[in-house]
């Protein structure tokens, strides 16, 4: 049965976006290389397999939540919204007890990493993962709902799960210790996160504001959303351009100033008034700079690192 395959399963819990999860928790990897030249492969593997498992669990979660509050259903009836969740439970191809049993399976590979760490590390990455466990769920889920209330509550919940958490809890399994460097490196990369997260309201912002989730989209309306856009993307990469000139990042992190070209060049491309398509065409923009940011911080790190052996 299709329902049975792990290929299946890894497209419901929509594997295809892990990159924004590999990404942070290789720059604090290769940030604790290049400021204390630390490293080690089991404990990176260990990380890495625990926060890509919260990460899973987080979008299966958040798709639960959002079909018992019928935000699916919301999005499926609006003509101008493009749905983004996995679809199995709207269409009926999974019920609802297998899939939140799969769910609570890639939480317990998430708990399971974070208590072998802090076995070997110590009981403060046990903080890191209760942080990012509590973010992940409630979310969606009540009795807080991140996602439902705006006022920026989502956004800064996804600049702490995708940027500062797996950021510095990763330098700090490598390192045992933590220091303003590990944070601030988190800070661009959590926020081109964000900003992934934040475009990604706009293929549904009709239906999430019919069924009651006030997202920052839905908030300050169509117009106001996008030049936000503009500034929040304006911003991850002045974030950028900061660390270099404070030293905390090599010169040559400026390359990565190279992939804002191809997202604002985007941004030109849209009205005050926008098709669900081209909002699309916006969010895989802000993907690839996010990415190609991530890999160019990494890099530089990591010869930084080499450098100074």
């Amino acid at each position: 049965m299709a329902q049975s395959s792990l290929r299946f399963w890894l497209k419901v819990s929509r594997a295809q976006v892990l990159p924004v999860m590999v990404l942070p928790v290789m720059i604090g990897a290769s940030g604790a290389f290049a400021f204390t030249q630390s490293f080690h492969l089991g404990l990176f593997l260990i990380t890495l397999i625990g926060a890509l498992s919260a990460h899973l669990f987080s979008n299966m979660i958040n798709d639960l939540w959002d079909f018992k509050n019928g935000v699916d259903q919301a999005a499926e009836e609006s003509a101008a919204s493009i749905s983004t969740n996995s679809r199995v439970l709207p269409n009926g191809q999974v019920n609802i007890r297998t899939f939140a049993l799969v769910t609570w399976g890639y939480f317990a590979i998430a708990l399971l990493a974070g208590i072998s760490l802090s076995v070997i590390v110590g009981w403060p990455v046990l903080l890191f993962a209760v942080i990012g466990g509590l973010i992940a769920y409630f979310y969606v889920a009540p009795p807080l709902k991140f996602g439902y209330r705006g006022k920026g509550y989502s956004e800064l919940a996804i600049f702490l799960a995708f940027g500062v958490l797996p950021v510095t809890g990763t330098y700090y399994v490598l390192t045992e210790s933590l220091h303003i460097e590990a944070f601030l490196i988190s800070i661009p990369i959590g926020l081109l996160t964000t900003l992934i997260l934040y475009n990604h309201h706009f293929l549904h912002w009709e239906a999430d504001l019919n069924a009651g989730k006030k997202t920052l989209v839905v908030i300050f309306g169509e117009k106001k959303a996008i030049n936000f856009s503009k500034f929040l993307a304006g911003l991850s990469y002045l974030s950028l351009l900061f660390l270099v000139v404070g030293q905390v990042l090599p010169w040559y992190a400026l390359i990565a100033l190279l992939s804002a070209y191809p997202l604002f060049k985007t941004y030109g491309t849209l009205s005050a008034k926008n098709e669900s398509k081209q909002y699309a065409v916006l969010m895989g923009a802000s993907l690839k700079a996010t990415i190609r940011t991530g890999l160019v911080m990494t890099l530089s790190l990591i010869i930084s690192g080499i450098i100074t052996m």
